[in-house]
């Protein structure tokens, strides 16, 4: 009995031992807390670099004042428990996740962004609760690599304020499952490109940038989501614009002023101890 008891105590008090590690020189203690959820490298070079997404953007958010960590998994509960958003850039996350820990999360107004594919899976119905839309993993809802030419349907929300009419090279969906009761808002739509998988819906207009907000019941404030159809290319994420808006709408979600992240500034970095001799 104490040799099994033993086993459970010494993590725990050799934990309580450890000697408190330094602070980390200009992090921002007090910064919104965010989980970065990427996954494995799928596609050919140039598409769908989770990873690198996961390394580029720990350190941006880092220095735009943010608390960050991440994963190429799942949060955890634990995880969850001490995060404000959720910011996921991983292929079919509706396949990975742990709905009552979801809900959980969702239920004290924990914030979700979705970009490209994480809002792909077997449950579009479930998946569209958490960001406003999903789509069906197996079904030819994209159109592959083409001009996406963005119309922003709302250019008086602080996310999109000064983002214009652009076009990228990437990718978009159709035939996605939407929230009802309550909606997505639409910041901007795209009318699907003339592509072979596009097919019969050439032409058709869908949101590729929205926002989504609901308080579950029992909730003590709503939980944000902010989705980004795009990220197909990587290079895209490095577009002044459209890294202003994701960083924007990362904000938004975490129920932070919008602008938080953009226009972070670091304090001054404290004067060097005199040496001793």
């Amino acid at each position: 009995m104490f040799r099994i008891a033993a086993a459970f105590l010494l993590p725990a008090l050799l934990a309580a031992h450890l000697p408190t590690p330094p602070r980390i020189p200009g992090q921002n203690v007090n910064g919104m807390r965010i989980f970065i959820w990427a996954g494995l490298k799928t596609h050919t070079v140039g598409q769908h670099d989770y990873p690198q997404f996961l390394a580029d953007w720990s350190k941006l958010l880092t220095e735009r004042g943010a608390v960050v960590i991440g994963a190429l998994q799942a949060p955890s509960a634990a995880d969850l428990e001490k995060t404000d958003v959720v910011v996921i850039y991983k292929g079919d996350a509706g396949y990975f996740l742990d709905k009552p820990a979801w809900e959980a999360y969702v239920k004290r107004g924990g914030g979700v962004v979705s970009m490209h594919d994480a809002l792909c899976g077997p449950d579009p119905g479930y998946m569209s609760t958490l960001v406003g839309g999903a789509k069906k993993h197996g079904e030819v809802n994209f159109t592959l690599d083409a001009p996406i030419r963005y119309e922003v349907v709302d250019k008086t929300h602080p996310i999109t304020k000064d983002l214009t009419d652009i076009t990228l090279f990437d990718e978009a969906f159709y035939g996605l499952t939407w929230a009802k009761d309550p909606g997505i808002h639409v910041l901007a739509t795209a009318a699907m490109p003339p592509t072979k998988a596009a097919g019969e819906h050439k032409g058709e207009v869908v949101p590729q940038i929205w926002t989504y907000e609901r308080t579950v019941p029992g909730a003590s404030k709503p939980a944000r989501s902010f989705a980004w159809m795009q990220g197909h290319l990587y290079s895209n994420f490095s577009n002044y614009q459209i890294q202003r808006t994701l960083l924007r709408g990362i904000a938004w979600a975490a129920g932070r002023p919008a602008d938080e992240l953009v226009e972070y500034v670091a304090p001054p970095a404290p004067a060097p101890r005199p040496a001793r001799f």
